[in-house]
């Protein structure tokens, strides 16, 4: 399998020096990257299987340099792919051969902390974990908890509306995020939101969040900051069946408990995370909840008790309870550190992100069973329990012949399972690349133009972020009539590693 991107335009690699030269006088210094072997960090992101050395990079530290930059590749017509901290595991900021690739990495200070309004104005390039890391002395914390939280940055999570562990009940990136400032690839620049929880007007904040850098490059966010709960515990429950986990976390939800977080980890995911950080996990186990409960304590202590009884309802055979705040964080430090602990034991991995309905959880799991079983490949399964999100880890050795095939095939097919149960074929991650060409399993051809027609109207010339989501690029005059066939561009081969 190969990803096809599109065509290069050999006009426009014809105009390389000249391009390079007018990027470098619009950001001076070390702002500008056209050696081969220096834009080699930037050929590829989280989706290592595929690269692709930019044309040029350009790493600006000021919204004007952006905006100028963005004005003269709208006036010449070349196109630009924006990158954060590289960490997309959609392959959203795959580089292309004849496109500027845009890096945010420069823009990494925290502009300002407002207590009063309980908001942190911050450039695009700082990393998740750093905005709670800057308001903790205060008792503050930003919600989204990506397991990347150490090295994504906040620009990145809101390109893919990134969630966590403890998005359940705090919500994803689009539910703590207020304000953005955008560059347009006009160069025009455009405040949305603001530090006010509401706004009027259209959404566009909840167009902006997702939207994989399809329709502008962000230069500053305003996110909202959450007083730290007075209490927390964690439970670590463990089951001897992978169904009795999910069972147990469709009756959690039932009764109308909300958990601060509920991670779910099969085996294969347990001991690789045990042996990667000893955290204590029950090795006997074929399935593990860690499920977070927060509030006043009066009311944890409740709520534990409660959780207790559903779980052994459900036939657990564990069950741990955290008594500080350090056996807590450690219960979680296994979860987060799964993706590299699957490393240890396999020579490579696919990180699947699916959605489902909660109720099928068990019909899910039992799916990828049977999917491991015909494609001949094992799967170390994590997921966020309790709001669906899946993230089958899929194994495989790229140096045997056909296995990266199945393991796509493999991927592919977990994903149309959860489009099938109710779900979607995204979480997280994004469709980027990597689930683009899965689009028309969920979506209609008149579902998917209209979606081309919003990213027509940011960026007529399809100059943002090209050969990104949508299945087959259109020109933007052809999504003017009501059917469309006409105006495909070509997707070459981007060779895969």
């Amino acid at each position: 399998m190969t990803i096809m991107m599109p065509a290069p335009d050999q006009a426009v690699l014809g105009r390389r020096a000249e391009i390079v030269a007018a990027l470098r006088a619009i950001v001076p210094g070390e702002g500008v990257i056209d050696k081969p072997a220096e834009m080699l960090p930037y050929e590829s992101d989280g989706l290592t299987a595929y690269r692709q050395p930019p044309m040029v990079v350009v790493l600006p530290d000021t919204t004007e340099q952006v905006s100028k930059v963005l004005k003269y590749c709208f006036e010449q017509g070349v196109k630009v792919v924006p990158r954060g901290s590289g960490t997309s595991l959609s392959g959203g900021s795959l580089p292309l051969a004849d496109g500027v690739l845009l890096g945010l990495g420069k823009f990494k200070r925290i502009r300002e902390i407002d207590f009063d309004n309980r908001v942190v104005v911050t450039e695009p390039g700082v990393t998740n974990l750093a905005i709670s890391q800057a308001v903790a002395h205060a008792g503050f914390y930003y919600a989204p908890d990506p397991s990347s939280q150490i090295a994504c940055s906040i620009g990145g999570n809101i390109a893919e509306n990134s969630g966590g562990v403890h998005c359940l009940k705090y919500g994803m990136t689009t539910n703590n995020v207020l304000g953005c400032e955008i560059v347009l690839i006009t160069g025009e620049v455009v405040r949305i939101g603001g530090k006010s929880p509401e706004t009027s007007g259209y959404d566009l904040m909840g167009i902006i969040t997702g939207s994989e850098g399809l329709l502008g490059v962000v230069t500053e966010v305003t996110v909202r900051i959450l007083q730290k709960p007075e209490t927390a515990r964690a439970l670590m429950v463990g089951f001897a069946q992978v169904e009795a986990a999910g069972e147990c976390v469709a009756r959690i939800i039932g009764a109308g408990i909300i958990p601060g977080g509920m991670e779910m980890m099969d085996k294969p995911a347990i001991h690789a995370a045990e042996a990667f950080v000893h955290a204590g996990y029950p090795l006997d186990v074929e399935a593990l909840l860690i499920i977070e409960l927060d509030g006043p304590s009066v009311e944890v202590d409740e709520l534990i008790k409660r959780v207790e009884a559903i779980a052994l309802g459900c036939g657990s055979t564990t069950c741990q309870i955290s008594n500080s705040e350090a056996e807590r964080n450690l219960f979680w430090a296994g979860r987060k550190a799964a993706f590299p602990a699957v490393g240890r034991i396999s020579p490579d991995y696919l990180c699947m992100d699916g959605t489902i309905p909660r109720g099928a959880l068990p019909r899910a799991l039992a799916r990828i069973r049977e999917l491991s079983e015909k494609y001949g490949l094992g799967v170390a399964n994590v997921f966020h329990a309790g709001d669906g999100n899946l993230h089958p880890l899929i194994l495989y050795d790229a140096n045997k012949p056909g296995e990266m095939d199945k393991a796509e095939a493999f991927g592919a097919d977990i994903l149309r399972c959860c489009v099938e149960l109710g779900g979607v074929l995204t979480g997280e991650h994004g469709v980027g690349v990597e689930k683009r060409d899965l689009m028309p399993e969920m979506f209609s051809e008149i579902d998917l133009n209209q979606q081309q027609r919003l990213k027509c109207a940011f960026d007529a010339q399809g100059l943002l972020n090209p050969g990104k989501v949508f299945p087959v690029l259109h020109r933007c005059a052809e999504l003017g009539r009501v059917h469309v066939h006409g105006g495909q561009l070509a997707f070459p081969d981007i060779p895969r590693f």
